[in-house]
């Protein structure tokens, strides 16, 4: 294979790649509107002061997306935050991860 089909083939695949993660993210307004009933632990905006709560706020999304999909799964215990998760869509997900990766002290 030549030198420039090989360049080709890569632009393409990083071409596709960039492409399904953008229409893969979520949308941090509707995140927004999403989070509201998780201040009530993780703090307004995800800036928990209680220490049995972690911190939301600027985590990275994909570490979100991955609790999530672990606790609705259960592959992490937790009572509270298992019926949480239960009902959340994979997009659900993708907004709140993106709400609180947004946010920043």
């Amino acid at each position: 294979m030549r030198k420039s089909h090989v360049r080709l083939i890569t632009f393409f695949i990083l071409l596709l790649s960039a492409t399904t993660n953008s229409l893969a993210a979520g949308d941090k307004e509707k995140g927004k509107s999403k989070a509201i009933h998780c201040q009530v632990c993780h703090g307004k905006e995800g800036f928990s002061y209680n220490p049995l709560y972690p911190v939301l706020a600027g985590q990275h999304a994909e570490y979100i997306i991955k609790q999530l999909k672990d606790f609705k799964a259960g592959r992490r215990l937790n009572p509270i935050m298992n019926e949480i998760a239960k009902p959340l869509t994979a997009q659900d997900m993708e907004d709140l991860a993106a709400y609180f990766n947004s946010r920043r002290r």
